[in-house]
């Protein structure tokens, strides 16, 4: 099981993730998050993360191809381009600067959930309101799940992972508020919790993708 741990702050943060044995880690620019860093503090932040794990720059609301610039720049290994603001066009600016892009969305949004769709290596599917902590109806998935290489995220925690992962399905799991103290605050315990958890669950068919 693929588990990615969002919207990280401090080196401790990704320090405690990538010993928890996370696969990928977050790192958010969004001037509408709460987890959203300033630019100032990004460079020192990638260049902590370990070998193996695979940093991903998260946004919301800057330019694809300006973002695409950012994630080259500071040797992200993947670039999330998250909700619905991103369509096709923003993904081929996005792709013409740097190839590694995971795509972001809600099913309520109604979007293409092939994977790859938009020329995505990953898709992850969230709650109508990302980074709000709040779960979304799986049950939606009988209808439209996606194949290879997806994320489940919204709403998950430590206590309610394995249950979301067993319903779901999904290759991977992305976490952030549900395992933090306070917003955008990160508590390293749950941490652990939750990638324990996530991991101790079956694992899909073929080894996580690594961009």
């Amino acid at each position: 099981m693929f588990v990615k741990v969002c919207g990280l702050a401090t080196t401790a943060d990704i320090d405690v993730a990538a010993g928890a044995g996370a696969d990928s880690i977050g790192l958010v620019i969004s001037g509408t998050s709460v987890r959203g860093l300033d630019r100032a503090r990004v460079p020192a932040l990638v260049a902590h993360v370990p070998d193996g794990v695979v940093s991903v720059l998260v946004v919301n609301d800057t330019p694809a191809a300006e973002a695409a610039r950012i994630a080259a720049d500071l040797g992200f290994d993947a670039l999330q381009l998250h909700g619905r603001a991103y369509g096709r066009p923003e993904f081929e600016a996005a792709a013409g600067i740097f190839p590694h892009l995971w795509r972001a969305t809600a099913l309520a949004d109604g979007p293409d959930t092939r994977v790859g769709a938009l020329g995505e290596e990953i898709l992850l599917l969230d709650s109508p309101k990302a980074g709000s902590g709040s779960r979304w109806d799986l049950s939606l998935l009988e209808t439209a799940r996606p194949e290879g290489h997806w994320l489940l995220a919204g709403g998950l925690a430590p206590h309610n992972v394995a249950e979301a992962i067993a319903t779901a399905r999904p290759w991977g799991v992305d976490v952030s508020s549900g395992v933090e103290s306070s917003p955008g605050v990160k508590d390293h315990a749950l941490v652990r919790a939750f990638v324990t958890a996530a991991k101790a669950t079956a694992q899909p068919s073929g080894a996580p993708a690594r961009p």
